[in-house]
């Protein structure tokens, strides 16, 4: 198991420029996002309210960004987080089959989550889950519905099939389906998660289906979700002027704390971020 000083849960500005800080104030940190950077970054036509880089394109800025962190050896670890978990001293990252701990976390997810279905966060940890690969085992010989909303989910449903009695797959996008034959593919949208105390069914506009389990298998999950605790605000993640969560060790910047979403706002908070949790570690170490 990984244990490190600092994980940086985004690779957008925010995400980087946090990156950039840890490995000047040498911490040890790991991040985790996408070697390609958003299109909200590379389609800009042009950008003249990033200081210093007056008249470029999205695209230069974002290979600038690019030049910057592989020049200081900073490397983007490619795998989504599920939860995180403040155990004390600690956080736990649940990343698929893996788990990574950290002593302090920095989110910078941005704002690309899509609206959660009725009953998903009422019925989160009561038969709803993100992880299908984590929680698999607590459904064994039971019936599993997974939406999947990308490729990836396809394989986290197979593994399912091997675990569960049945397995639904609910596909959110369209393409040819690599799925096990044992798995029922549904081509329509998810209305409502069911249940009282535990899911108990998935209902469409025509009919229900009768599930034990429920993964939803998007490419984010909203903070509140993923860190359970966190105070969230009109939709954003709570912080102070030294980007501090309601939790110890919890920091965050970024579109995912407010507007204005501008690059210079991230990076800038993703600055002050950084040294927020360098100045808890210290405090840690005395």
């Amino acid at each position: 198991m990984e244990r490190v000083d600092i994980a940086i849960i985004g690779s957008g500005p925010a995400g980087l420029s946090a990156a950039l800080n840890a490995k000047i104030r040498n911490k040890s940190f790991i991040v985790f996002g996408n070697n390609n950077l958003s299109n909200k970054i590379t389609k800009a036509s042009k950008i003249n309210n990033y200081l210093g880089f007056y008249g470029v394109t999205g695209k230069d800025l974002a290979e600038k960004f690019k030049e910057h962190v592989a020049s200081m050896d900073i490397k983007i670890t490619e795998e989504r987080v599920n939860n995180i978990y403040a155990m004390g001293e600690y956080f736990a990252l649940m990343v698929n089959e893996k788990m990574y701990e950290a002593k302090a976390i920095i989110l910078a997810t941005g704002m690309e989550v899509g609206k959660t279905l009725e009953g998903e966060e009422r019925l989160l940890g009561k038969g709803v889950g993100y992880c299908a690969t984590c929680d698999a085992p607590l459904y064994r010989d039971k019936v599993v519905t997974v939406i999947g909303y990308n490729k990836e989910a396809e394989e986290e449903a197979n593994y399912v099939s091997e675990l569960a009695s049945k397995v639904n797959y609910v596909a959110m996008y369209k393409d040819e389906y690599d799925l096990k034959d044992d798995i029922e593919v549904v081509v329509d949208r998810p209305l409502e998660i069911l249940g009282d105390t535990k899911v108990n069914a998935v209902r469409f506009k025509d009919k229900e289906i009768e599930s034990d389990g429920v993964f939803v298998l998007r490419d984010s999950i909203s903070p509140g979700q993923l860190v359970p605790g966190l105070l969230m605000e009109n939709g954003h993640i709570k912080v102070d002027r030294t980007m501090a969560t309601n939790i110890p060790g919890c920091f965050a910047a970024g579109d995912c704390v407010g507007v204005p979403y501008q690059y210079i706002k991230s990076a800038g908070e993703g600055n002050i971020a950084a040294l927020s949790a360098v100045k808890y570690l210290d405090g840690l170490a005395k």
